[in-house]
């Protein structure tokens, strides 16, 4: 019987739509996409890495794959996954903001000891960034507390950078031979002299360096580089004898990867963090890499500093989070925030 192309049609149509759908779940299958939510001030390195990243997994397997990058204060960036973002990844400036993903379910115990290192690809630390010749002589903490000076710093309830900034002038006291009443009248008097608080450690740099506000800017001293590089000579870095030793920290989101199927691609990339490749990228970049021989190589770009550890100032990461920036903490107690 000779069929006619209505009785084809249908037939047709099912089969396009059978293909649509085989080709569509093989695109799917190999188009893999990651979220890495990280902090402020880490854009540039993570483009890097990423880029670095994506190219070898791409070579050696033959899939797609893209990483977006999700930037801000690192408690606000902790919060916000909390509330629904979908990172795979996280990559926040303490320990203790990830720890707070565990406490919500969303990050298995035990999540430091998954990786190298306590999962820290890097450390870093708080140093001073000044105005060309240093006009008001700031060379150490003492400095930052007299009537002349002017200091820009980011709120330590949102900013990792915020947090450290305040935990390094506090330890300045301790590490002397101080005790925590003049701890909490050092840090009284610093933040009178903060002229805004910023959100996050972008944000301080943006009125430090474009609205020209502050004599000093207390940032990580990748921001600090990024800073002077950007100014053409109207900034300086100043190391300050002793600072805190920052331990920025990594993980993949148990419960976002368990659901998108995405955990071993976030794990691999995470490893990726602690290879040589990505070391020297991150000592370029002004982090201090784990590697020892790397963190030898960019010596004369990482200057020895005498770091304290946070133990200095609290049991550990978590304590110090209670301690000083939990609701009626240190913080809450001894600084009362100018409006920005």
């Amino acid at each position: 019987m000779k069929r006619t192309w209505t009785s084809v049609l249908p037939l047709l149509a099912v089969l396009v739509a059978v293909a649509l759908v085989f080709f569509g779940n093989i695109d799917r299958d190999q188009s893999i996409q990651l979220l890495n939510v990280s902090y402020d001030p880490t854009r540039e390195l993570f483009q890097d890495l990423d880029q670095q990243f994506v190219l070898k997994f791409e070579r050696e397997t033959g899939q797609k794959l893209t990483i977006k990058q999700s930037h801000g204060g690192s408690s606000r960036q902790a919060h916000a996954v909390i509330e629904g973002l979908e990172a795979d990844i996280v990559s926040l400036a303490l320990p203790s903001d990830i720890d707070l993903l565990r406490k919500h379910g969303l990050i298995k115990d035990g999540w430091p000891d998954r990786l190298p290192n306590h999962s820290q690809p890097y450390t870093s630390t708080i140093v001073f960034v000044v105005r060309r010749g240093n006009p008001k002589s700031i060379k150490d903490w003492p400095d930052l507390v007299r009537p002349d000076v002017s200091v820009i710093t980011p709120n330590p309830k949102t900013s990792g950078n915020g947090k450290l900034s305040l935990l390094a002038a506090w330890g300045s006291i301790i590490y002397r031979g101080g005790n925590e009443e003049q701890a909490r009248d050092y840090l009284r008097r610093l933040y009178q002299n903060v002229a805004v608080l910023g959100s996050g450690a972008r944000d301080s740099t943006i009125t430090f360096i474009q609205d020209k506000i502050g004599d000093i800017h207390l940032t990580w001293e990748n921001e600090a580089r990024f800073e002077t590089q950007e100014s053409q000579g109207e900034l300086e870095i100043v190391y300050p004898p002793i600072s805190i030793r920052a331990e920025p920290s990594v993980s993949w989101v148990d419960k976002i990867v368990g659901r998108k199927k995405t955990e071993g691609y976030a794990k691999a990339y995470l490893e990726f963090l602690f290879s040589r490749p990505a070391q020297e990228t991150i000592a370029r970049y002004g982090y201090r890499p784990i590697d020892p021989e790397i963190l030898r190589e960019y010596a004369n770009r990482l200057p020895a500093v005498q770091l304290f550890p946070v133990t200095l100032v609290a049991k550990d990461w978590d304590d110090a989070q209670q301690k000083f920036f939990a609701d009626n903490g240190v913080f809450d107690l001894v600084c009362t925030p100018p409006p920005k």
